[in-house]
Formats: structure tokens, C-alpha cells, sequence
């Protein structure tokens, strides 16, 4: 029972001391951040005309918050990847560890580059959508900081996680779970789940944004077939298990380095 619990309990302590070191980042980061609180407002502000107003005591406050925790975020994710990186090294073989640095770049300028295609295209689109739409009916827009930056902050993260899904696509085609023939077969399983998915998590259940947000992960999803159908695995993709009980077990389960 020993040999069990003691690995658990070591796993249990490196979990939690690199949870400290997340949380410590993402801390200092908040509160450096929230002193350009009123620059990032501003900057999100840009595709709506007039001045933004709030309707509560708290909250112009908590709307800093939010735009200073999102930044914290972003600023911190080289800590993030890396603490993430060093907790799952020493289960990968030394082949395997050699793909690891160059995977979390690469997620981290996807979940970048969600964010600037969202602020820059398609923030703009909705927000010019929706203001006009009610300027057309002689209605004259004041939004609330509150409600905007929680828009915003709400499709800036939605789109920063939907331009993962190339690089998932890929890794799990490179380890055998899905192929890029399987992948094109249910390419309209996929139209469909984007779909019901835009209608889920976008902040409004518009015909409009729902588009906007499908639009881009159907692209995505094309993506993610390509990159299966060029860095997939080859061949069959059963992982044959060592049967001689005297080799040695290495920390990647039965794999020896």
C-alpha cells in the first residue's frame, strides 16, 4: 500500500507546488496589470463610438478586473506552459521530450493569434453589427462597461481556446486516435457540432454571432485535417506492450528510455 500512496503523495506535492507557482505569476501579473486597467478598457473600447458608462458603485471596478485578469493570463503563460512542460517531462521518453518546448510555443502563438483575429476582425463585426442595428430603430446606444468588457473578455477566450483545435487535431492523429480519413468522413458531423457549439458558448445566441464563431472553427477543423493527413501516424496504431515480465518499467509506464 506504501509503494502506492508514497508516488501518489510525491504527485500530489508537485502538483501543488507548481499550482503555487501558476497562481504566484498570474498574482503579480493581476496586479501589474490593473495599473494599465484604464488603457485596456480604452483600447477595447475602440470599435464602439461613444464613452462607456456604468450603472453600479462596483462596477467600472470589476470590469478593470477583468480586462487586468485576462492580461494576467496571457502575460503568464510562458509560466504556465512551462510548469505544465516540466510537470509531464519525466513520463515522456527522450525522443518524445524533444517535441515538448516546440508543442507549447505553438499552442501559445495559436491561443495569441485567436486573440488578436478576434479583437481585431471579428469584435469589430459584432459590435458595428449590433450598435447599428439599434442606431437603424432611432435608439441611441450607451453600454455599460460592465457588460462590454465581459463581452469581450467572453469572445477574446472563446476564440484563444477554439485555435487550439489544429494543433489537438494533429497530436491526436500523431499518436494514433483519430486519422485524417475518419476526420474528412465526419466533416459533417463536425459543420454540425461547430454549429451547436457557436450557439452554446458565444455571450449572445444570435443568428450572427453564431456564424462569426462557426465561420472560423469550421477553418480550423480544415486545418486540423491537414495537419492529421501530414503528420499522422503511419501504419497500424495498436501499441504493443513489452511481455516479459523481467524488462524493466521506465516512467512512462511500460516504455523503457
Amino acid at each position: 500500500m506504501a509503494q502506492i500512496l508514497n508516488p501518489l503523495a510525491a504527485h500530489i506535492q508537485t502538483v501543488k507546488k507548481r499550482l503555487i507557482i501558476i497562481g504566484a505569476t498570474i498574482l503579480v501579473a493581476l496586479m501589474v496589470s490593473f495599473a494599465y486597467s484604464g488603457e485596456m478598457v480604452a483600447w477595447l473600447n475602440r470599435p464602439f463610438p461613444n464613452p462607456l458608462v456604468f450603472y453600479g458603485p462596483t462596477e467600472a471596478l470589476f470590469a478593470s478586473i477583468k480586462v487586468s485578469f485576462l492580461a494576467a493570463i496571457l502575460v503568464s503563460l510562458p509560466v504556465i506552459f512551462y510548469q505544465c512542460w516540466k510537470f509531464i517531462e519525466p513520463a515522456l521518453l527522450p525522443k518524445e521530450q524533444r517535441w515538448g518546448i516546440p508543442l507549447f510555443a505553438l499552442a501559445g502563438a495559436l491561443f495569441a493569434f485567436g486573440l488578436i483575429f478576434c479583437n481585431l476582425v471579428i469584435l469589430p463585426l459584432v459590435i458595428d453589427f449590433f450598435v447599428s442595428f439599434g442606431m437603424d430603430h432611432d435608439i441611441t446606444p450607451q453600454l455599460s462597461v460592465g457588460t462590454y468588457i465581459d463581452f469581450n473578455v467572453k469572445f477574446l477566450l472563446i476564440f484563444g481556446c477554439a485555435f487550439e483545435l489544429p494543433l489537438v487535431l494533429t497530436i491526436l492523429a500523431r499518436v494514433g486516435v483519430v486519422t485524417a480519413s475518419a476526420l474528412a468522413k465526419y466533416r459533417k458531423h463536425a459543420i454540425i457540432a461547430a454549429l451547436i457549439l457557436s450557439a452554446i458558448v458565444t455571450p449572445d445566441a444570435t443568428l450572427f454571432t453564431m456564424l462569426l464563431m462557426a465561420g472560423p472553427l469550421i477553418v480550423l477543423y480544415e486545418i486540423g485535417i491537414l495537419g492529421a493527413r501530414i503528420f499522422g501516424r503511419r501504419g497500424p496504431t495498436g501499441v504493443s506492450l513489452p511481455l516479459d515480465p523481467d524488462l524493466p518499467i521506465g516512467p512512462a509506464g511500460q516504455r523503457v528510455r
